[in-house]
């Protein structure tokens, strides 16, 4: 069976989709800590960080212009924004599919899964 992320890129599972391309995914997080919280994530399954090879460096790359992008639409990116990447589950990973947090605005709470 395919993690929760894998389900919401192939569309088997919902999600608030704000941008999609070949290689990436990115959604609202179901559980936001602030009043922007996003989640973008590589349309390729990788585990975490622990995972990547040297061929997914362009992919990595390209995660970050996404979320200049989506902090841009967001109307964050002057005020400032957070992006975190957690790695296995006593750093704070919940979802074992890489991720990256865009986080900006009024933090709710401090938790990043």
């Amino acid at each position: 069976m395919s993690c929760i992320f894998c389900q919401i890129i192939s569309g088997e599972a919902k999600g608030t989709i704000l941008y999609r391309d070949d290689l990436v995914t990115a959604f609202r997080d179901i559980h936001p800590i602030a009043a922007t919280h996003i989640l973008i994530v590589p349309n390729k399954h990788i585990e975490s960080v622990n995972s990547i090879e040297p061929e997914d460096a362009p992919l990595l790359g390209h995660l970050f212009l996404v979320a200049k992008e989506l902090a841009a639409r967001e109307g964050v990116s002057e005020k400032g924004y957070r992006l975190m990447m957690n790695t296995g589950r006593d750093g704070g990973q919940t979802v074992l599919h890489l991720h990256l947090h865009l986080i900006a605005g009024k933090l709710a709470r401090f938790h990043l899964g």
